[in-house]
């Protein structure tokens, strides 16, 4: 009953605020909903000690859910130590958020609507992370697709926010198209959608041989590649990460969420979750290596030079993201969830402090009219700044552990790419660079961030300045919970994610502390590498330990003598401008380039359909034509309707006329 609990819970108090809302009231709905996603994160946490604590993983089916011929489908629960790691994550972000909302989204008068739309993107991210098989993931990955709609576009008369959530769903079901064949294709080849089953039969189908769009492929890389086109898509890498920064549109709450705990970390963990399927699939794990570390350092760059507070911390998300899936492209899956599991709390306590910042500037996110905010707002500033050395990984090289959160997760994936680089793989060497260079820039847009929001003299309005004040409770306390995740994350959990694998991971993922090479046509074998006395930190050379840290503090130093040194921001954004510059602050151009290409095309298409096909041709020819024709003939028709009776007595004697010649002609032949 408890994993029921943890999983419903949301789903009722999204139909309570969804539909009694009106005639509960605000505040009651607030409440309800929110208690049950306190109880479902409480619960949460004692399952992820009971499963991760060498407990055994277990599945709880609900009903039969699909069963047409070959095809079988159950609603169950799969309780694992990832699902145990996704539940904390998802819950607890989700909770606070909640939490948050009471006084981030206290003037809004639609408060029992928007907190039924976050209970319910909760819920179907809980239906994505339990499921026991494909076609139900797949019905939770739809449903987070549909939650984020209705949140990034809550605020939905102001056009920029419609805009932003068709932009996501649109581009979301681009990648959708990728994970529907993909499950399509795992039931051809294996005759079930069920994780078990597929994942036992993989080495008996890796020689299979399956024809798709005109060409011949191996059966286990294209359900791979497929796949991975979805997590794409949700996932925001590259190509497909166009919808990430608009995003920004909707409540910063709803940012949170998004970029913290539920809908961007769906796609790795449907990487980590089907890793069989992947590491039986070199040519496509290779192919997430590479565009992984390229989408982290593409990320990096655009967020160097972003003004809007809320969009810099996305690319930042976009990056980290990269993070993630090039760690699960070199087999690295532990890693990749270490990282998922620290994120979620520096990336949420960044975004509800630039939250606070907003709601103490009544609304401005521009951070080149911010600035002196430290006194006026201390503890946002305060744990603005773990979050920040948290995310450009502040710790001690060497010890593993020792630092923030973003410094265990981090330096793990950085030094399993530097695992299979030494081991001959080019996109692992690849990934370690692209990782190296993105630490540093990191770095630099964090504590830029820092330095734009918090110091210097203040560039907006003085009446703005003199009336903000630190955010109320329901919104600091969220901010010290997430606070000291951020610190404290990565030394509770560094060795359990990362090497005591047998009583942590149960099964659930690879076992092992350093990469597991996804497979042996593609990565040589990594050397042995020995621990040290600290319980499982690898000998790497000085500079692979010490690289990310000395990166990361050019970051900061580069940053400080470019808006602090001198009173520099104010003659950084005076001089701001020149060809590189407009390149990274328009994003490399990516949006013109889909519009000049993809929106462009999609509008000539669709106009020659409406146009010409449906307007010209079925119009015309059809209802159109249908009914001109009909009414053409009414008119003419009608002129015989003169109301003169010697005209009606006239027609009367032609009809009789032409029925008597009609039957003599008959009789007659």
């Amino acid at each position: 009953m408890l994993y029921q609990i943890i999983v419903f819970a949301p789903l009722l108090g999204a139909l309570i605020a969804g539909l009694g809302g009106r005639k509960l009231g605000d505040k009651p709905s607030m409440a309800i909903t929110t208690l049950l996603l306190f109880v479902s994160a409480i619960f949460s946490w004692v399952v992820f000690f009971r499963v991760t604590g060498g407990g055994e993983e277990t599945t709880v089916n609900l009903f039969r859910w699909m069963d047409v011929g070959d095809f079988k489908a159950n609603w169950a629960l799969k309780i694992d130590s990832l699902t145990a790691v996704m539940l904390v994550v998802v819950n607890t972000v989700s909770a606070l958020v909640h939490l948050y909302s009471w006084g981030y989204m206290d003037e809004d008068p639609h408060k029992p609507r928007f907190f039924a739309y976050l209970s319910l993107f909760t819920f179907a991210m809980l239906m994505l992370v339990t499921a026991d098989n494909f076609i139900q993931m797949f019905f939770g990955w739809e449903g987070v697709g549909l939650a984020s709609y209705l949140l990034i576009g809550f605020w939905y008369k102001k056009p920029s926010a419609n805009a932003a959530a068709i932009k996501a769903f649109v581009t979301n079901r681009v990648g959708d198209v990728g994970l529907a064949l993909g499950v399509m294709t795992i039931f051809l080849v294996f005759g079930s959608v069920n994780f078990d089953t597929v994942f036992a039969a993989i080495h008996d189908k890796d020689q299979l041989i399956l024809p798709f769009l005109g060409g011949e492929f191996n059966a286990i890389e294209l359900i791979a590649a497929l796949l991975f086109i979805g997590a794409m898509g949700k996932s925001a890498q590259f190509v497909l990460h166009v919808w990430l920064p608009d995003a920004m549109e909707g409540p910063t709450p709803v940012s949170a969420l998004i970029h913290a705990a539920t809908m961007v970390t769906a796609g790795v963990f449907l990487v980590c979750r089907a890793y069989p399927i992947f590491q039986a699939a070199p040519v496509t794990s290779g192919f997430i290596t590479v565009l992984g570390a390229f989408t982290a350092f593409f990320a990096a760059t655009v967020g160097l030079v972003q003004n809007d507070i809320k969009r810099v911390i996305a690319y930042s998300t976009c990056s980290q993201l990269g993070y993630m899936f090039f760690a699960a492209g070199i087999g690295a899956y532990n890693a990749a969830m270490f990282h998922l599991f620290t994120h979620a709390f520096f990336k949420a306590l960044l975004f509800l402090g630039a939250g606070s910042v907003i709601h103490a500037l009544h609304h401005q996110q521009d951070m080149r009219k911010m600035g002196g905010l430290w006194k006026v707002i201390p503890f946002t500033y305060i744990v603005m700044v773990l979050g920040t050395l948290a995310i450009t990984g502040v710790g001690i090289p060497g010890t593993g552990n020792i630092g923030f959160a973003g410094f265990a997760s981090k330096d793990l994936i950085i030094e399993s790419a530097y695992d299979v680089a030494h081991a001959g793989s080019a996109s692992g060497a690849f990934a370690f660079w692209a990782g190296i260079l993105a630490a540093l820039m990191t770095s630099f847009y964090s504590w830029r961030l820092i330095f734009m929001t918090f110091h210097g003299k203040h560039r907006g309005k003085k009446k703005y300045l003199d009336e903000a004040h630190e955010s109320p409770l329901v919104m600091t306390i969220p901010l010290g919970i997430l606070a000291f995740g951020a610190v404290f994350a990565g030394i509770f959990f560094y060795k359990s994610f990362a090497y005591n694998a047998n009583e942590f991971w149960n099964h659930a993922l690879p076992m092992g502390g350093h990469a597991q090479m996804a497979a042996p046509d593609l990565y040589a074998a990594a050397e042995t590498v020995k621990s040290d006395a600290g319980g499982g930190h690898h000998d790497y050379p000085a500079w692979v330990l010490w690289a990310p840290f000395v990166v990361s503090l050019l970051g900061f130093i580069i940053a400080w003598f470019t808006y602090m040194y001198k009173n520099g921001t104010e003659k950084r954004i005076a001089a701001q401008g020149g060809p590189l510059y407009n390149f990274l602050l328009n994003k490399w151009y990516i949006d013109e380039l889909y519009d000049a290409t993809v929106v462009r095309a999609t509008r000539w298409l669709g106009d020659i359909f409406w146009k010409v096909g449906d307007i010209g041709i079925i119009d015309r020819f059809g209802p159109n034509g249908v009914a001109g024709a009909a009414m053409a003939g009414a008119k003419r028709l009608s002129k015989f309707q003169s109301g003169y009776l010697y005209h009606y007595a006239f027609i009367m004697l032609i009809g009789v006329a032409a029925i008597v010649g009609l039957v003599l002609r008959t009789v007659g032949g």
